[in-house]
């Protein structure tokens, strides 16, 4: 039930995060976090990865002034390095969540 929990947490969690074109060691700590950020209602694995993002690919004065901007557009929204950190916690909280309602029916079948 372990190895389920872990699977499907971490993987969906990093398909999140490559979704959202995340820097890969910011998909390895999303596919490291999941499975224990799920458990504990406190911390989120969108959290840990935007962290990890935001430390990888620093955001400048530039991505801020070109906020306005850029949000109005998908393009922009993926261009933009502070819109891409919440692309990134947004897409790897959702694979997260996905991997528990998806685990949980593994794991009862396991029992």
């Amino acid at each position: 039930m372990l190895a389920w929990w872990i699977a499907a947490n971490g993987v969906l969690a990093g398909i999140g995060a490559v979704i959202a074109l995340a820097h890969p060691l910011t998909i390895l700590s999303s596919v490291l976090a999941a499975p224990l950020t799920s458990l504990n209602p406190m911390i989120a694995a969108g959290w840990v990865s935007g962290l990890v993002e935001a430390f990888s690919r620093k955001p400048k004065v530039k991505d801020f002034e070109q906020l306005q901007d850029d949000i109005h557009t998908i393009r922009g929204f993926w261009r933009n390095k502070v819109t891409r950190i919440l692309l990134v916690v947004v897409f790897t909280n959702l694979g997260s969540s996905l991997g528990t309602f998806v685990a949980i029916p593994l794991m009862v079948k396991v029992l």
